[in-house]
């Protein structure tokens, strides 16, 4: 069944499913909740087998096909609205957009060095996308795995985006770029020599020095090791 109206699945900071009717549709049964992220995570038709084994991992295979289909029965719109159902697959309805699966691409493009990127993905709100975690909070062993996942491709993805910024020019949002890498994971190397390269580039040798001592001091807090030489060698001659 086709969606009577357009949908958006955001599974980024959180769950929530919108409508062009209602600001949030309610999901607050949780197995709609979990069934929905899962689709979103895998973005393609996952068997019922898959499904079942992996919403109820510790049920034998009878009992958690038994589980999936009360699940699927008790769906109400528009949830049930936003699944293909099928007698072997389950699937996200292909008139549902996920923003995950939009940070993806954009994430790509920027890692792309032979693309060139468009104007929104160079933007304030693209470091907003690949600053925001996949389902935080979420402790199931399938969610985690997905989310790491997207964490190190945004990571990635923000190094590369404050490097493109910072060769036009745009040393405040290359800045921001950086400092969303280093926010998500503060011991980051290649995030904080981007903003050292991004100082030094804007003639703030002092910015440089401080952000390489303060990532110093929190390596040697947290993990008792030096930054490389190659980081060092970033200050030559200050």
């Amino acid at each position: 069944m086709a969606p009577r109206c357009n949908l958006k699945l955001c599974i980024l900071g959180g769950l929530a499913l919108h409508t062009d009717e209602l600001a949030a549709a309610p999901t607050t049964a949780p197995e709609a909740q979990r069934l929905l992220a899962l689709l979103a995570l895998r973005d393609r038709p996952v068997s019922r087998s898959a499904v079942a084994g992996t919403l109820w991992p510790d049920a034998t295979n009878q009992h958690a096909h038994a589980s999936l289909r009360s699940a699927l029965s008790r769906l109400r719109a528009p949830v049930r609205e936003a699944i293909v159902i099928t007698t072997t697959d389950l699937a996200l309805s292909p008139a549902v957009s996920v923003d995950l699966r939009d940070a993806r691409a954009l994430a790509r493009r920027l890692l792309d060095k032979c693309a060139t990127p468009s104007a929104a993905d160079l933007s304030p709100d693209a470091i907003q996308t690949l600053s925001v975690d996949c389902l935080p909070d979420w402790y199931e062993d399938w969610a985690i795995v997905e989310s790491e996942e997207w964490r190190q491709l945004r990571l990635h993805a923000l190094d590369a985006l404050s490097l493109r910024l910072s060769a036009a020019g745009r040393f405040s949002d290359a800045i921001a770029a950086a400092l969303a890498a280093l926010r998500a994971e503060p011991l980051r190397e290649s995030a904080c020599a981007a903003l050292i390269r991004i100082h030094l580039a804007e003639g703030n040798q002092s910015e440089a020095i401080r952000t390489f001592e303060r990532f110093r001091r929190i390596l040697a807090r947290e993990l008792h090791i030096e930054p490389t030489p190659a980081l060092r060698a970033l200050l030559e001659g200050f």
